[in-house]
């Protein structure tokens, strides 16, 4: 619930507020004012006010989440999200306002700078998750030593709190805690031999990832998560995806760039923009049409006023020293007031890359080619790594290749083994003519943090490329294609976010006439209106047609710029693939069925062999314990047959007994194959036989039986 009354916590009940409801309508986008009643949320925020210093960030917002609820924070860095989820969690005591969570509820928040003992091993740290657990254990075992004494009423107020306490302990997860630390840990992509590694021993990244686990372990009421998937690889954010989906029931607010997490989990988006708070119903995608069509909307009804206030201006002009001047006079009181009460804002601009950028020296055909291209290195135990092996490929001239795959797998390995800053084991490297490289990195360094972002960019430029030397008016425009405002062009580089200094740095890199363009994961400190903006200008149809080599988790950054792909699976493998990342993840997620469905099938098969096997040989068993049964009672005759097998020899007879069980065999194997149970005229011809050969050792078996007697 955004701009209307908030409640309170408490279980039951109902609150009444005032919203916005934004739909659309044959004539555009309408906004219609509703009494709707709504069911006590579990966490709720009213006219909550904050500022750092003397910016207004949170300006009496109001905001409520319901049960279940999946919830997208989006907005401009710097326009309140993170404040907004510390707020919620008490991290930060806002100014005015309050926040009230329902009573019995948890939630859990996800911080930046993760809390956790350096000492304990990171199987011990997300096992801490369960001490919530652990306490309903001892409160259970408690219930069980008073029950062994309580009578009457007090046994039956003590069955019922044992009943209350299990449902509790289910609800937890209690009985299936070390399962879902091992599901979650994996998920997040630590393998078994990282379980007992101390925390202190984790880098950053891997710190950010065990905290989200813990997080998830506990399952409070309300996930609070700020930028859930900084440290995840892709198959990290698929399997989050899908655990939020899935399994996790509670409700969640989260701040995330990450544009196909937010399309594939929330159904309720709110953005954040001049210290306000705007709800969308949808996901990221139906997000961006309804703002587009409320801002054109907001757009048509600004210029509409303005147009209006423009002829009661020239009117007052005409008139006011004429006769008509108390009328003019008039007017003009009532114009001011109207400015003053119900002046409509400008809507925010987010127009498309319309930066020119400078044109780059023509490449040859062929850009980089790879021949058998090999490179490990040596672990700290002294084992190889392989990163990747007789890899080949070609790059030609304007296209665009993405290189993905998971955290350590040998990406920014494979671009620096590219740009001859690292050696291969073995292979080759060719580099075409008039290659002019620019290279973004994760780290900037030797950047001079005391400029101006107008002034960074024309020095850059005129050092990068002279012949595309910047004039100041230029190097503003490059500045706003890159969505920096008239006063966020004056502030310096020291003073600005990781993002900020992130988009100086593309847009200087942009500008400069490269032909060839590597971004080792550019959009890891972007917003999504920056990550946005890169696109506009690195798409096949954007400002910059030169060659690019892309290093990212971002999927939805891969899919709009990206038309090849070099997959590296963390074991060695590298695939290229022709086409973008939603045509791999549709082939691979196709030919995983395919494997998933003959690991099946073979599976199949052999536990069918195998039951036939113990069948062929259960039946050999009873058919051996009938003849030594009938062995037991037959006395023979002295017929011609007994007198033969009386004179046989002991070799001769001990041959025939195997020659016989030696083809009965033969036929129990060829009977479990499922070409003969899928021809009944074979079967039947090899049960006749066997029967029959059954016969015939009889009387072998019980001569050789009375011999040994």
């Amino acid at each position: 619930m955004v701009g209307g009354g908030g409640g309170g916590g408490g279980g039951g009940g109902k609150v009444v507020g005032a919203i916005i409801l934004i739909r659309s309508g044959a004539f555009g986008l309408l906004f219609q004012f509703s009494q709707v009643v709504f069911p006590v949320p579990l966490l709720v925020c009213t006219n909550i006010e904050h500022r750092y210093n003397d910016t207004i960030i949170l300006d009496g917002v109001s905001l409520s989440v319901e049960a279940g609820e999946r919830i997208g924070l989006v907005g401009r860095n710097g326009t309140g999200k993170s404040t907004l989820l510390k707020v919620l969690a008490g991290m930060i005591k806002q100014e005015k306002g309050q926040v009230a969570l329902q009573r019995g509820c948890r939630a859990g928040y996800l911080r930046q700078d993760p809390e956790l003992d350096p000492e304990d091993t990171l199987h011990d740290a997300a096992e801490r998750a369960f001490e919530h657990v652990h306490m309903l254990h001892e409160q259970i075992n408690n219930v069980y030593d008073e029950m062994a004494t309580a009578q009457g009423d007090a046994l039956d107020k003590l069955m019922k709190r044992q009943i209350e306490l299990e449902s509790q302990m289910e609800a937890a997860g209690g009985f299936a805690a070390e399962h879902k630390i091992g599901e979650v840990l994996h998920g997040l992509g630590f393998v078994d031999a990282q379980f007992t590694l101390k925390v202190k021993q984790l880098s950053g990244g891997q710190r950010g990832r065990l905290a989200l686990a813990k997080l998830l372990l506990e399952s409070p009421d309300v996930l609070l998560l700020d930028e859930p998937t900084n440290h995840l690889d892709i198959e990290g954010r698929i399997w989050l995806e899908q655990f939020l989906v899935d399994e996790y029931k509670g409700a969640v607010l989260m701040v995330s760039h990450d544009r196909y997490l937010l399309d594939n989990v929330v159904h309720r988006i709110i953005e954040t923009e001049q210290a306000r708070l705007i709800d969308y119903p949808g996901n990221y995608e139906k997000f961006l049409e309804l703002r587009s069509q409320r801002r054109e909307v907001m757009l048509r009804a600004f210029e509409s006023q303005q147009s209006q206030w423009k002829k009661q201006e020239e009117y007052i002009r005409r008139f006011k020293a004429g006769q008509r001047a108390r009328q003019a006079k008039g007017r003009e009181t009532r114009l001011e007031r109207d400015k003053l009460q119900n002046t409509l804002e400008r809507p925010m601009e987010l127009d498309t890359f319309a930066f020119k950028l400078p044109p780059a020296p023509r490449t040859g055909d062929v850009v980089i080619a790879l021949r058998e291209a090999s490179k490990r290195y040596q672990r700290e135990d002294g084992s190889d790594k392989i990163l990747f092996h007789d890899l080949s490929l070609s790059i030609q001239r304007g296209e665009r290749w993405g290189i993905i795959g998971p955290n350590g797998a040998g990406k920014s390995t494979l671009v620096r083994c590219i740009l001859g800053e690292t050696t291969l084991d073995s292979g080759k490297i060719q580099l075409g003519s008039n290659l002019v490289v620019g290279y973004y990195r994760q780290t900037h360094e030797n950047l001079n943090l005391d400029q101006t972002v107008v002034r960074y960019l024309q020095g850059v430029i005129l050092k990068e490329a002279p012949q595309a030397a910047l004039s100041e008016q230029q190097a503003r425009n490059l500045a706003g294609a890159f969505l920096f405002s008239g006063e966020d062009q004056e502030k310096e580089l020291n003073v600005m976010s990781g993002g900020e200094r992130s988009r100086a740095v593309l847009a200087g890199l942009l500008a400069s006439a490269k032909n060839v363009i590597v971004l080792d994961e550019p959009t890891n400190h972007l917003d999504i209106p920056s990550a946005e903006r890169l696109e506009d200008a690195m798409c096949m149809d954007g400002g910059f047609d030169g060659t690019m080599i892309l290093i990212s988790h971002d999927r939805a950054l891969i899919d709009a710029t990206c038309d090849h792909l070099i997959v590296l699976d963390g074991n060695g493998n590298a695939e290229v693939f022709m086409g973008n990342y939603t045509e791999w993840a549709t082939k691979h997620a196709a030919e995983q069925k395919r494997i998933a469905a003959e690991l099946a099938n073979e599976k199949a098969r052999k536990e069918d062999a195998q039951r036939k096997q113990r069948q062929a040989e259960e039946r050999k068993k009873a058919e051996q314990a009938a003849a030594q049964q009938a062995a037991k009672k037959f006395v023979p005759n002295r017929s011609s047959t007994g007198s033969a097998l009386e004179r046989m020899s002991q070799d001769k007879l001990e041959a025939q007994i195997t020659k016989l069980e030696t083809r009965m065999k033969a036929i129990d194997a060829e009977m479990a194959t499922d070409i003969v149970w899928r021809d009944p005229n074979r079967a039947n011809q090899l049960g006749d036989e066997r029967a029959k050969l059954a016969n015939e050792l009889q009387p072998l078996e019980f001569e050789w039986a009375r011999r040994a007697e």
